[in-house]
């Protein structure tokens, strides 16, 4: 329960943090954290696959907005990765602390001519406190992709988070 309700004020944070700065840059209750087994050899690509399964029904955004996930801002750049899109979050997603490749936590859009929008990829996002009471000394991963840790203080007034951006549906010679 105490996870559960500070969670739920980090998940609060984040919508206001976005929506104030406009912006969000890349840098469990289960067990498991969706890794690889001992012996079992994952790619990005295995990585890429199930995102793209998962996703693919929000190549339509009116799917994703009936699914929970809103536009919290405009579009996102970071200081060295550029446009990075519209991210459209899922706060029930944010605040669980369970990562899973098939549920992202924010689904990402560009921009197009005309007032539409093009899928283009997902961000996992999860917050280090409630990940590290959970899983301790564990760096979060999912199926052998190992998360960055964004760390506060930060532009958003968050506390630190990890996130994993994939690029599922464009091109991303950066990664």
């Amino acid at each position: 329960q105490t996870v559960g309700r500070s969670t739920l004020r980090r998940a609060l944070a984040l919508s206001s943090g976005l929506a104030l700065t406009g912006a969000l840059n890349a840098g469990a209750a289960e067990a498991t954290h969706h890794g690889p087994a001992p012996n079992e050899s994952v790619t990005t690509s295995d990585l890429v696959r199930v995102v793209r399964e998962a996703t693919d029904r929000f190549h339509d955004v009116d799917v994703a907005k009936r699914e929970g996930y809103g536009l919290l801002f405009g579009c996102v750049s970071g200081d060295e990765s550029g446009a990075m899109g519209l991210h459209f979050v899922n706060l029930a997603l944010v605040g669980d602390p369970t990562l899973d490749p098939t549920r992202p936590e924010i689904v990402i859009y560009e921009p197009r001519p005309g007032g539409g929008v093009k899928l283009i990829g997902a961000d996992f996002i999860v917050f280090k406190a409630d990940w590290d009471a959970l899983h301790p000394n564990e760096t979060p991963q999912i199926m052998g992709q190992l998360l960055h840790l964004f760390e506060s203080p930060d532009r958003f007034g968050l506390p630190d988070f990890y996130t994993l951006h994939v690029w599922a549906w464009k091109d991303n010679p950066t990664g």
